[in-house]
């Protein structure tokens, strides 16, 4: 049996490798559970493997607030030690204490 571990967990900020966005971790998939129509719409010289985590975030560019569906292989741990400011945080985390968010509601 193929087993999945993820990196990453519920309330740990990320930031995408390439794009200049970070998000809190809100919902992880073991691996690809989006529509075939989204990942084809990914450029196949970057398209990630389905074979991996993949993560749901409340993320954060200069622009703008929105939810990100990001593959493990493209995200790495933001260091900066700041919370995000996507106006659902609230919703779904406690208070920001040690770069990580704490769980407001038990998640399933």
């Amino acid at each position: 049996m193929f087993t999945t571990r993820a990196k990453f967990h519920l309330g740990q900020i990320v930031r995408h490798r390439v794009h200049h966005f970070r998000g809190v971790v809100f919902d992880v998939d073991p691996e690809f559970a989006n529509s075939e129509g989204w990942y084809q719409s990914i450029p196949e010289d970057i398209r990630p493997r389905k074979d991996q985590p993949f993560y749901h975030l409340l993320a954060e560019s200069e622009e703008s607030y929105y939810v990100a569906y990001v593959s493990e292989q493209n995200l790495v741990l933001d260091q900066s030690g700041d919370p995000v400011g996507h106006p659902d945080v609230p919703t779904m985390f406690g208070p920001f204490s040690g770069g990580v968010y704490a769980l407001q509601v038990q998640m399933n």
